[in-house]
């Protein structure tokens, strides 16, 4: 029987100064932030280029939001930093106004995350079906690899082996050993084939250049106006919903990897705080990062805030302090990792045929739905709110069919009853009314309401509507059987709808 040596928490959770004591805890997070920051530095920059604004935008975003948020954030080992989602949001500011409005909306939407935080965001993940969890998950695998594309089209001949070799040391390399991980592994290789052989390959540097200077704080040179607030508030509470999504959303991917919870309203307003520090260290403002979290968390095996910290120290030392050998890494090794990142983050079973066959079909048409909108948009926010709308719309629909009304028998010849089964809503509601038969029936008619529920104003009405058409007929009409909460609801609102008209 194996024992696991890893010093945890009482919740199963890793702790940074249990980690701290133990060399091999320790060491597969430093390797993991290591790996995480080699990753992130094409991302940041070119997600700086979606942005429209310098390199060093992105990467020092991502430098602020990995530190700020390891220390602030409510998940361990997820990865924050610029992204795409938020550059396509941001970008229209900069390009219209400039890179110091860009940095004053960032700050704003940092603000409006704290206060989402506060009134209680977080907890609406619960309204997310699981069905949009894995349409997210596919989607976002698709993404990742679909981001690679670029990469390998249009490049000399070498980068394809190159490439191969990578995927080979990535399978292979943890079958073997998983004393160091395989992506830093396959990183190093190639980096060192490169150089070895002077191969003429793309690399980290021509994607952009580097920063050579460390970030600063600054204050935006913006006019604190009204009018600069209305120019900037729409971009700011889009760059606060966005980031919070896919935040929120990556923290529960995380959290069924790793069997930990983690906190979401501390991870809400600390994704906020990140924002602020970005802004005013010159950032473009980013959110957690899903490919990233899933090298540090599911390849690295990362499971503290250390990874997360040293992700984003380790990304500043290199670009800044290490600029010259980082710029020479090829970028098929950062394909390679990132293509195996899509392949093991994709939920294979869900498209498999025997889940396919057993799996309802409203379910599968959700997650596909938030597939499709994201893959087309390119934002997995989109994507999610979507998919959402959809299994909504598709619940209330088939919980609107689950109600009926059957005549039942009754030993008084000069009476009719009724019995309401089902969920009563504005959905199944709507076609109550229809459903007596106001001519023929007896001058009295009891409806059994005990099997069913009422849940809003529209039932109310339908059921004022109901007795009114009953009485125009010269009969009456008694509602029994509500439960108390039904009972009070249609007693405050009866007759005050209009149900008569």
């Amino acid at each position: 029987m194996a024992v696991r040596t890893d010093p945890v928490t009482p919740a199963g959770e890793v702790g940074v100064r249990a980690a701290l004591r133990s060399p091999r805890r320790l060491k597969t997070e430093v390797l993991a932030g290591l790996v995480v920051a080699l990753a992130l530095i094409p991302e940041a920059i070119s997600f700086s280029i979606i942005a429209g604004v310098d390199p060093r935008v992105g990467l020092f975003a991502s430098f602020t939001m990995a530190v700020t948020i390891a220390v602030v954030g409510g998940r361990p080992a997820m990865i924050s930093a610029a992204t795409g989602a938020v550059a396509l949001v941001v970008a229209p500011i900069a390009r219209e106004h400039g890179l110091d409005y860009l940095l004053a909306t960032v700050i704003l939407a940092g603000v409006l995350q704290v206060v989402f935080s506060l009134l209680g965001v977080a907890k609406l993940m619960r309204f997310i079906p699981r069905s949009v969890m894995v349409g997210f998950v596919n989607a976002l695998a698709i993404l990742i690899f679909l981001a690679q594309l670029p990469h390998l089209t249009d490049v000399p001949w070498l980068v394809y082996p190159m490439i191969v070799v990578g995927i080979v040391i990535l399978v292979g390399l943890p079958r073997l050993t998983t004393a160091v991980p395989a992506p830093l592994v396959a990183i190093v290789v190639l980096t060192a084939v490169t150089l070895g052989f002077g191969l003429g390959v793309p690399d980290v540097g021509d994607e952009g250049e580097l920063p050579s200077t460390l970030p600063h704080w600054l204050i935006p040179d913006v006019p604190y106006t009204l009018d600069t607030l209305r120019l900037i508030a729409p971009y700011a509470v889009a760059v606060a919903l966005v980031g919070l999504l896919e935040s929120l959303m990556t923290a529960k991917l995380v959290d069924d990897i790793t069997a930990t919870p983690s906190d979401k309203t501390r991870e809400a307003w600390g994704q906020g705080v990140a924002n602020v520090v970005t802004g005013f260290f010159g950032g473009m403002g980013g959110c957690a990062m899903i490919g990233q979290t899933m090298i540090n968390v599911k390849d690295s095996g990362a499971r503290t805030r250390i990874s997360t910290f040293l992700a984003g120290l380790f990304l500043l030392i290199l670009v800044v302090g290490l600029g010259d050998l980082v710029a020479r890494i090829p970028m098929a090794a950062l394909v390679a990792v990132m293509v195996m990142v899509a392949v093991g983050t994709f939920d294979w079973h869900s498209i498999a045929p025997a889940t396919l066959r057993r799996m309802p079909r409203s379910e599968t048409a959700v997650m596909l739905v938030t597939v499709a909108i994201t893959v087309a948009t390119h934002n997995l926010a989109y994507g999610v709110i979507g998919g959402v709308i959809v299994a909504t719309l598709l619940l209330v629909r088939r919980v609107a069919h689950f109600t009926e009304v059957v005549p039942v028998d009754s030993d008084d010849p000069g009476t009719r009853v009724y019995r309401v089964r089902g969920e009563l809503f504005f959905a199944s509601s709507n076609d109550l009314v229809h459903q007596f038969d106001y001519v023929g029936d007896p001058a009295r008619v009891i409806v059994d309401l005990g099997q069913a529920h009422v849940w809003d104003a529209s039932t109310v009405a339908a059921l004022d509507a109901i007795e009114t058409k009953y009485r125009g007929k010269g009969k009456t009409v008694e509602f029994v059987g509500l439960d108390p909460a039904s009972s009070e609801r249609h007693d405050r609102l009866r007759g005050h709808l209009g149900g008569e008209h």
